[in-house]
Formats: structure tokens, sequence, C-alpha cells
């Protein structure tokens, strides 16, 4: 069992360099793979797909996971992780450039250069006369908000800050990590409220869960400076389209850049929707794809937790040859089942972790013996159990 090949379904285009940190030897990844352990993926979308009860992990080469059926992988006991921060340049840049093409009004100038008359005898005049309309303002002085201080917020203020701009920020759920990063001129925003009340650019970066769906909305747009650009580079649903669309037409908002094309803003005269260009570098491609292939290695070959949008961070320094990895429902009593199960079979259990997040527990246990299927079985039937894997060493 310790020399056993691992199969990796990859549903989209993965870095090669990514792949490789899979070593031959112990891992199949490729397109045609059927009862797959893993799943490898970046946009592809996964709920209708009919995903094997083979599938022990699903790894996204990105942040998001709107993608993948995350509670019904945790009902299985399947961790989804995911690579974040690891696209946080790309997407850090591209918001600078929406800054840009808001501040300097790049997309009409460039509509109304596309429409000139290359062979017109008076186009010096026509350009003369029609720069006008486009003057903008630069970047340096004015105030940015960002809403969610994670990796992305982060680097996005920082560069804000050595553009010369004022930098409001507000994250409720701020890591330790982010605010140790945050550079220290950033001024600490109450509320979403209070961004957009005083920013002049506001920039979001915040997952799309249930308590941010709509985070901007008709009530808290009209707060807003008049003329105000809203970025939405983290997730369509985070901004309500419908309000958008009328603070643009009132002026109380200048411009919407978004990397969302959706249906209801699409060819509005102040809107500019990218095609999801986020992540789209080689670079980042490259770093989410290493990142997440690590992890999916991990979790395998020693059971380690990083980055799981379902489980919490476990991880363990192999101490034996012979480690056990068991997800279960969050309940009381369930080490006690576990220990009691391991002591019946005559285990020795020399280290043991066991973490929580929501619902979820999860548990390395390494003994000091091989474990037999018997209490493989036995650990599998404890009502609450939702997966167990054996995970013995070479010696």
């Amino acid at each position: 069992m310790a020399d056993r090949l691992f199969k990796v379904l990859v549903l989209n285009q993965i870095s090669e360099n990514g792949l490789k940190r899979l070593p031959k030897e112990r891992y199949v990844a490729g397109k045609d793979i059927t009862d797959p352990d893993a799943v490898l993926v970046r946009s592809a979308d996964m709920h209708a797909m009919a995903i094997p009860p083979s599938v022990k992990a699903i790894g996204r080469a990105g942040a998001g996971t709107n993608n993948i059926p995350v509670k019904a992988m945790s009902l299985r006991g399947v961790p989804v992780f995911n690579a974040p921060g690891a696209n946080a340049n790309a997407v850090k840049e591209l918001v600078i450039a929406g800054m840009l093409l808001a501040a300097r009004n790049l997309a009409p100038a460039l509509r109304f250069v596309d429409k000139l008359d290359a062979g017109a005898p008076d186009l010096d005049r026509m350009v003369e006369d029609g720069k006008k309309n486009f003057a903008g303002c630069e970047l340096a002085g004015q105030t940015l908000g960002v809403i969610g201080l994670g990796k992305i917020g982060c680097l996005v203020a920082d560069a804000a800050i050595k553009l010369g701009m004022n930098v409001l920020g507000y994250d409720p759920d701020i890591t330790v990590d982010a605010a140790w990063s945050l550079p220290a001129q950033v001024k600490k925003a109450t509320s979403v409220s209070d961004v957009l009340k005083n920013a002049n650019f506001i920039s979001l970066h915040v997952p799309l869960v249930e308590a941010t769906r709509d985070l901007v909305n008709d009530k808290n747009i009209a707060l807003s400076r008049p003329g105000t650009v809203l970025l939405n580079f983290s997730r369509e649903g985070v901004v309500n389209d419908a309000a958008v669309l009328a603070a643009l037409d009132a002026g109380q908002l200048g411009w919407y850049i978004c990397d969302f094309p959706g249906g209801k803003i699409l060819r509005h005269a102040k809107v500019v929707a990218l095609p999801h260009l986020g992540a789209s570098t080689r670079e980042a491609e490259e770093n989410c794809a290493i990142m997440v292939a690590d992890q999916l290695r991990n979790y395998f070959e020693h059971g380690n937790i990083a980055n799981a949008v379902n489980f919490p961070n476990v991880g363990m320094d192999r101490e034996s040859r012979y480690r056990i990895a068991i997800a279960n429902a969050n309940v009381p009593n369930m080490l006690g089942q576990i220990s009691t199960a391991m002591a019946n079979a005559g285990l020795n259990i020399h280290n043991m972790v066991n973490k929580s997040r929501a619902d979820m527990a999860y548990t390395l246990v390494d003994v000091d013996s091989p474990v037999g299927d018997s209490v493989i079985a036995a650990l599998k039937s404890i009502d609450g159990v939702l997966a167990v894997r054996y995970l013995p060493q070479a010696g």
C-alpha cells in the first residue's frame, strides 16, 4: 500500500511545471483517468459532474471554489484544496490596470481612435479635437478603499501607496499574517459603508459566500461620492448588478471595472468588463498549479492538510511508519471512540493531532505497528466517521 500509484484526473489545462511536482513513480495524471484518487481543476464546472466515489481529494489551481460542490465533498470526507495567494500578484497588477483604465478614460479613448479613418486628410485635427473628451485624473492623491485584506488586498494597498494614493482598508476577519503584511499607512475603516463614503476608488477582494453576496448594493452605493470608481476582481455576486447600473446612470458611480462580463452589465458605456483575466498569466497559472500539486502530494503521502476550504489545517511530522488519517463529523466523543478502536486492536498510539473547523474534524494518528484491515473497518464503522485512510511509509 505504501508504494501504490495515485491517479489524478485533470479537468483543465494545468501547468506542466505543476504536474511535474507529482513524481511519475507514484502518480499518473491525465484527462482520461478512470476511478481517480484526486481531481485537479481550474475553471471547469464540477457541479453537474458525477464525481466518482474513488475521489479522495480535489485540488483547485486557483483561489475560488465556486465551481466545486464543496458541501457535497465535505459530506464524503473529501478535502477541497485551493491556492490562496498564488495568483495574488497577477490580480494586483490587473487591479492597477483597472484603476488606470478608469482614471484616464482609456476605454472610450481607445474606442474613439478605433473609429478614426486612417486615411483622413484632417486626422491630426480630429485627434486634437477629440482628446479633450477623455481628460482624466492622476491616481496620486486619490483615496483607494480596499475591502478584503487578504494576500491580494494587501498587495493592492501596498501598490496604491507606492503610486501616491491614500488607502482606506476594511476587513472584519483579517488574519494575523495579513495584518503583519499590511502597510502601516493604510487607514482602518469601520465598515463597508465607511469605505464607500470616503474613497474615490473602491476595490473588492472578498470571497463569494452568503455573507458577501450583494455586499455592494443599492443602499450603500448611495453613500458613495459622485463619480466613484468601483473595481470588482473578486467574484461576480459580490456586487448587485442592477444597483451598479442604476448608480452609473445616475452618475453616483463613474466607472465599474470588473472581471466578469455578465449579461446585465455588458456594453454599458461606463463598464469595462474583462473575461476573467485575474489569474491569467503564465506565472500565476504555474504558481497555482505548483502550490496545489504540493498540497495534494502532502495529503496523499502523509495525510497533512494545508489550504483546504472545508477542512482544518492539520500537519504532523512523521514519527512512525504507520499513520492513519480520519475525517469525521465534529461531534463529541469521536477521539475517544477512535482511541478505543485502536486500543482494542492492540495498537499503541505514538502521536496524535486532532483539529476541527465548523462541522468538520480531522485526525492524524501515528502508531507503533502495522494496521490491519480489520482496524480500518472498525474505524469506518464509527458513526460520524466520513473517511479513513491508512498511510504506511516504505521502510
